[in-house]
């Protein structure tokens, strides 16, 4: 989600302002398998459902739902964030802290524990013994307290990185934390396979800087060469002695990117602030864009105005007080923006970065552009491609395909508090934007966008995902806050298409109120989405027309010992039978294969499965031979070779 300060601090502002007041790409997708409906439901379920926090009407289409779990104490009221995963246990970020629920049953959650230790927005990451969490606002303490700090430079202050040691997972122990000049709004944990000793966590922060007087060396000025700004910061762990965790570089990966224009107002918000207009509303100006206060935020103000000199009710006088202080009030909160400077990169900071250390390549997120970034040496990474798009607004994730060949972009538009996917809102404005790596370019190719019309009462625009670990295919599941949670194959980055989707009606039908899917992953066989209001679901992934059953046993022999999304692993898969059927199930949906070599291929595997020994290897052996002769005049030749090496693996086992 968006940061609380500078430039998402104002997409939060316009958010909670817009509150007071799509369509698909029309993409191909993957043909169906045989005798199964490829049809979407019609007309979609998704519109119109009926709201409740948390007996709001459902509709689910190619999933099922396996648990439903509210959250816990303390964190009840307060914004579920990202997740992060170890062993059995997947660790929910709160703005109230984390809570680790055990996962051993996704039937039936249960709480280890809820750490209640406030600071926004709480993004995690967990490897091995260590937990982080990232601390950005200026009321985040080092003790964990809720009481928040009242002085403006303070030892007590939290703003960077959290290391706590989770060997005992129901009582973590905080190790040390890592200050930062503009806090970690997210960050990112490389794991370098050429440096076992130790991991480097990558810090976003998107807030203005800190005084010098709290941390020494953090520089406001964007005109200073040393600067805050326009850089992001590189954290080294030694595994050995994580306390004495420690920044190592500041890299300045923006340097020479120019500020980039993105498209106007919606249709919808134009027309609602002409309304404000005509009503006598409070407007402010934040980043060029005329935004309407809400009541919510105005009346306190008027109150305390008329308070100050005896009076009960607001005046005309207290208004226009009201509107001549606003621009100074802007300020303070998002910082005075700096006049245009040539030489001043256009770009301050990511919001995420998603490491890949497999490829040793970095997709980065960063306000106006997608950067592809070389990490092979993790503590001075560059920038070695950038792109932007006027249909972006606010470049928030990345995510690549599994062998490198492809990166997804999400734009964020409005801040994550905005509802973005109305019917009138354009399907490439808040989307996600494909690309082919090709000699190391991006290469635009499309855009996917959850394509079932929300209404104005809920927050929706892309955010985070990762892939489904599907053998041979790109599909993913991401989430769209209030527009639920969408499953779509983009092996065709040209032509993306949805394959299942979940949602539910809005958080309150009367009001807007935020809430819907922060983050959903796979890990280990199941969907896992952290709810901002309503907690933490649980879901599998069902075949279909598009997913067989057998590629969905496949993707389940992928297991990880821990996941971290924005630390993308490369996906292998054991060889199985049920991958040997997926690669099949695959040439029957596209014709790769005649049916009656399918039909054989099938026969023998499962003949081979029912033997043992000496007699399984010779008929897979058999069956490999068969298939490598055809291949040459198989329409699909690449896969049918895919298929034999998984036939010849098994063979060897």
């Amino acid at each position: 989600m968006a940061s609380t300060y500078s430039r998402p601090l104002a997409l939060g502002l316009l958010a909670l302002a817009a509150c007071s007041s799509s369509t698909s790409s029309g993409a191909k997708g993957p043909a169906p398998m045989g005798g199964m409906s490829a049809a979407a439901p019609s007309p979609d379920p998704r519109v119109g459902l009926r709201g409740g926090k948390m007996d709001a009407a459902e509709a689910a289409w190619n999933l099922g739902v396996l648990s439903k779990t509210p959250p816990s104490g303390k964190f009840l009221g307060s914004t579920n964030s990202d997740l992060a995963f170890t062993g059995n246990y997947v660790i929910q970020g709160n703005y109230n802290g984390y809570q680790i629920w055990d996962i051993s049953n996704p039937r039936m959650p249960v709480l280890r524990i809820g750490n209640y230790c406030p600071a926004s927005q709480s993004d995690v990451s967990a490897y091995k013994n260590l937990l982080f969490v990232s601390a950005e606002g200026n009321s985040g303490r080092i003790d964990c307290g809720d009481q928040g700090v009242k002085d403006t430079v303070s030892t007590e202050r939290i703003r960077g990185l959290r290391i706590f040691d989770i060997s005992d997972i129901a009582h973590p122990r905080n190790l040390t934390n890592v200050q930062t000049c503009r806090g970690s709004h997210t960050h990112s944990v490389l794991v370098d396979p050429k440096d076992p000793d130790n991991v480097y966590v990558y810090i976003s922060g998107s807030a203005p800087s800190r005084s010098p007087t709290e941390m020494p060396g953090c520089i406001s000025n964007p005109d200073d060469p040393n600067t805050a700004r326009f850089r992001i910061e590189v954290i080294k762990v030694p595994l050995a002695h994580p306390e004495q965790a420690a920044i190592v570089s500041s890299p300045r990966i923006f340097n020479d990117l120019a500020s980039v224009k993105s498209h106007g107002m919606a249709p919808d918000d134009i027309a609602a602030l002409a309304e404000a207009k005509a009503k006598g509303a409070f407007i402010v100006s934040i980043f060029g864009n005329e935004t309407v206060l809400p009541g919510m935020m105005t009346q306190p103000m008027l109150d305390s105005i008329a308070k100050s000199h005896g009076g009960t009710t607001p005046t005309g006088a207290d208004s226009a007080a009201l509107r001549a202080a606003l621009p100074a009030w802007i300020a303070a909160r998002i910082g005075t923006q700096p006049a245009p400077n040539a030489a001043r990169p256009g770009v301050t900071s990511c919001h995420d970065i998603t490491l890949y250390p497999g490829i040793g390549m970095a997709g980065g997120a960063c306000e106006g552009y997608g950067l592809l970034i070389d990490i092979k040496d993790p503590a001075h990474p560059v920038r070695v491609g950038a792109v932007a798009d006027s249909n972006f607004s606010y470049w928030h994730s990345a995510t690549f395909n599994n062998d490198g060949t492809k990166i997804l972009f999400s734009d964020e538009w409005g801040g994550g508090g905005q509802p973005k996917c109305r019917a009138t809102d354009p399907h490439q404005w808040g989307a996600d934007a494909l690309f082919n790596i090709v000699d190391g370019k991006m290469v635009f190719q499309g855009y996917y966008k959850m394509p079932a019309p929300q209404t104005s009462l809920e927050n929706c625009v892309a955010h985070n995902g990762s892939l489904i670990p599907i053998p041979g295919r790109d599909v993913m599941v991401q989430a769209w806050y209030q527009g639920g949670i969408s499953v779509f194959d983009w092996t065709d980055a040209a032509h993306a298409k949805e394959i299942a989707f979940f949602d539910r009606g809005p958080v309150d039908p009367t009001r807007f109120t935020m809430g819907g899917s922060w983050s959903v992953y796979w890990y280990n066989g199941v969907i896992v989405s952290s709810e901002i209001a309503r907690g933490l679901d649980i879901f599998e992934l069902k075949p279909s027309a598009f997913i067989s059953q057998n590629e969905i046993d496949a993707a389940k022999t992928i297991h990880f010992d821990y996941l971290n999304t924005q630390g993308q692993p490369k996906l292998v898969w054991p060889a199985s039978f049920a991958l040997a059927r997926a690669y099949a199930d695959q040439l029957e949906r596209n014709g790769g294969l005649a049916p009656d070599k399918i039909a054989a291929t099938r026969r023998a595997l499962n003949a081979a499965e029912g033997a043992m020994g000496a007699s399984r290897r010779d008929a897979l052996n058999k069956l490999a031979a068969e298939l490598e002769s055809g291949a040459g005049r198989a329409r699909d030749g690449a896969k049918v070779r895919t298929l034999t090496a998984t036939v010849k693996d098994l063979a060897g086992k």
